[in-house]
């Protein structure tokens, strides 16, 4: 297996695949209500069944090239995630996400994992637009989508139905012009 460093802290960002859903499973279980305070998938990843199954339906997805997952390792230990939700070549867009586990938070994980994965998008992949949705209560991931430097597109009223109550969705993106730019200006 392959793992690209996330900085000299010990951290990597490397695939998940189904047959390491022992250890996905483990990991939701240490983070399972922080997780879900905002997104449900401590919801759906509740056993080893399902664990596996949420793995196998991102392996199915990145063979046909419509989404993908990795996993955040903190000298070894999975403590987190960030995928390609959707991945519309074809039309040259995609949406990122994340998750971590408490024990990683604050420590600039998602900002350097999410950084990757689009400048993988953009300059690779040819991505013209990569968005980010966050619930407008997630002020954590809204401050994640502004220190990635992405433009607020507007508000999806009550669109996310999550654990039975209505959410408004704030939508966030980046041009790929806008982000070649801003990354020269670093």
């Amino acid at each position: 297996m392959f793992a690209v460093p996330l900085g000299a802290d010990g951290a990597e960002l490397c695939p998940l695949e189904p047959w390491q859903a022992e250890e996905f499973l483990t990991h939701m279980d240490r983070g399972r209500a922080f997780i879900g305070t905002h997104v449900a998938l401590p919801d759906f990843v509740t056993d080893r069944a399902s664990a596996r199954a949420y793995l196998q339906s991102y392996a199915d997805k990145a063979a046909a090239d419509a989404g993908r997952l990795y996993g955040i390792r903190l000298d070894g230990t999975l403590v987190g995630g960030v995928l390609f939700r959707i991945f519309d070549a074809a039309q040259g867009t995609c949406e990122v996400g994340c998750w971590l586990e408490p024990a990683a938070v604050g420590r600039g994980l998602i900002i350097r994992a999410i950084t990757l994965l689009i400048d993988w998008a953009v300059d690779v992949r040819g991505m013209h637009r990569v968005e980010w949705v966050a619930a407008t209560e997630n002020t954590p991931s809204i401050n994640v989508a502004k220190r990635l430097g992405m433009t607020r597109d507007g508000v999806l009223r009550e669109n996310y139905l999550y654990r039975g109550v209505r959410h408004d969705s704030e939508v966030w993106a980046v041009l790929a012009d806008d982000w070649r730019a801003a990354r020269a200006g670093r």
